[in-house]
């Protein structure tokens, strides 16, 4: 059982410019470590089996012929294997050559996915050998013997997930191809790149794709070319990133000279709970138009034992180190900016907090004080009211009051241990005698919000609680009495 995982792999391996042979060696055997790892789908760099720096070698006949063959022996090597593989090569359609990815398992080719946006600036130059997705007049082509779909549409429906591809540039569109898969049902979308450094490139590089997964509400998984590649206008350093709905599952080590597999596994089940709680991706799908897709059935093949390789934060909601005090500062902000609106909206220029001497009152009154700081209010209008009995400890006590005194408010001291004494003589004896701790301690905490809501009465305040227990008692008498606020840590 994989419970809603699909594992997956980036592969980097190494490369010699237009050496089919060796270059298909070095697919082969990522491939096989890939399969004994679990791995359902693994991709590979932009044009994995020739080389992408080739240049005008593209135009070639050799290079073509060699690049078909070396297909040929991958597809012959592994059709033992259950694994699904993305390799990049030339592929000719129509007397035009295609920057491609074809998809295989088993030995038979599944269908070849078209690059559509090709890079014509800087130090690109693909419009000078490749033809775009765009211009294609078929939708089959034939590779290996095979009549094989082809475009840019295409999606694969795996037993455990549907998966579609784009090639580099696809990401860096203003509406990238993968935008339309997702819409499309795309679990995964699988990117084989040729993505070359510059200085900041990186950084913007995990950011776009980190975006485009959320956007998407997607895995994706990124494969860009290695240590090998000519260097003669650009330099590689193996990109190796595998993202889910915007976060960062694994990642290769830039500018390594080893060759990597990078591997990690998508909850596919997460993503189509996300797909459907979010109403939005749905009316997206109307911005389809006449757009179709090409579905592709892959093999089928019994789901293997899965183990998780990847992490899971004990605390997701709960950062570390700076990240930390910035979640505490927003936080914060966010309690100041509701309670100032309420404020404002309700003309209250005063609030009674109840303080216990614990975090919940303390943040709540924290809270009061930044918010009348920030709209000009006096400190001494806020009314701080502490009520000592049986569940109070001598710690709390003098904390709420060192508290209170340190933030210059005014402070009201309640004492309720003879009320609740008297409330707990109507009680039965014996279930005193077994309950005494929790009924005093509940009869405390009635007397605390019975005692403290009519001071709203006085001055005309809000009433500031931090118990959720309360808050349904307290909602029905401050919509007679005043106006009720509820400020929680929890």
């Amino acid at each position: 059982m994989n419970y809603g995982f699909v594992k997956v792999a980036a592969a980097v391996p190494h490369v010699k410019v237009a050496d089919c042979k060796f270059n298909v060696e070095k697919i082969e055997s990522l491939i096989a470590i890939a399969e004994g790892k679990g791995v359902q789908v693994i991709v590979f760099p932009e044009m994995s089996i020739t080389g992408y720096t080739c240049g005008d070698l593209f135009g070639q006949q050799i290079l073509l012929e060699e690049a078909e063959m070396g297909l040929m022996q991958i597809l012959n090597n592994t059709r033992q294997l259950d694994i699904i593989s993305i390799v990049g090569m030339p592929v000719i359609a129509n007397s035009t050559v295609i920057n491609a990815a074809v998809v295989i398992q088993r030995g038979k080719v599944l269908g070849v996915a078209a690059k559509t946006y090709l890079p014509n600036y800087k130090e690109f130059y693909e419009q000078r050998w490749f033809t775009s997705a765009l211009q294609l007049t078929e939708n089959t082509v034939r590779l290996c013997g095979q009549i094989i779909p082809i475009g840019a549409n295409l999606i694969f429906e795996t037993s455990d997930t549907t998966f579609g591809v784009e090639i580099c540039e696809d990401l860096w569109a203003t509406i990238p191809p993968s935008s339309s898969l997702a819409l499309q049902g795309a679990e995964i979308i699988f990117n084989m790149s040729a993505d070359n450094e510059g200085i900041g490139k990186n950084h913007y590089l995990c950011s776009l794709i980190s975006q485009q997964s959320a956007r998407c509400i997607a895995g994706y998984v990124f494969s860009s070319c290695g240590f090998g590649e000519s260097t003669t206008d650009v330099v590689f350093a193996g990109n190796g990133l595998i993202y889910e709905n915007g976060t960062l599952l694994a990642r290769s080590e830039r500018f390594s000279m080893q060759e990597q597999l990078i591997i990690s596994e998508i909850d596919v089940e997460r993503i189509r709970a996300e797909r459907r709680i979010n109403t939005t991706f749905a009316a997206n799908q109307g911005n389809l138009g006449d757009k179709k897709k090409i579905s592709i059935a892959t093999e089928f093949v019994n789901s293997k034992e899965l183990v998780l390789t990847r992490k899971f934060n004990p605390h997701p909601f709960v950062p570390q180190g700076k990240e930390l005090n910035e979640r505490c500062e927003e936080v914060f902000s966010i309690q100041i900016a509701g309670l100032a609106q309420r404020l404002v909206h309700t003309g209250a220029k005063t609030a009674v907090v109840g303080i216990s001497g614990g975090l919940d009152s303390t943040l709540a009154l924290l809270v009061c004080v930044k918010t009348f700081d920030k709209l000009g209010l006096s400190r001494k209008d806020i009314l701080g009211i502490t009520m000592p009995g049986f569940g109070t400890t001598d710690r709390t006590y003098n904390n709420a009051l060192d508290l209170m005194k340190s933030l210059g408010i005014s402070i009201r001291e309640i004492s309720i241990k003879e009320a609740c004494i008297s409330s707990c003589m109507t009680w039965n004896s014996y279930l005193i005698y077994f309950c005494k701790h929790c009924i005093k301690v509940t009869v405390h905490r009635k007397f605390f919000y019975i005692l403290k809501m009519p001071r709203c009465n006085t001055f005309n305040p809000d009433f500031i609680s931090t118990s959720a227990k309360i808050c349904h008692l307290s909602s029905l008498y401050c919509k007679i009495k005043g106006f009720f606020v509820h400020i929680s840590n929890h």
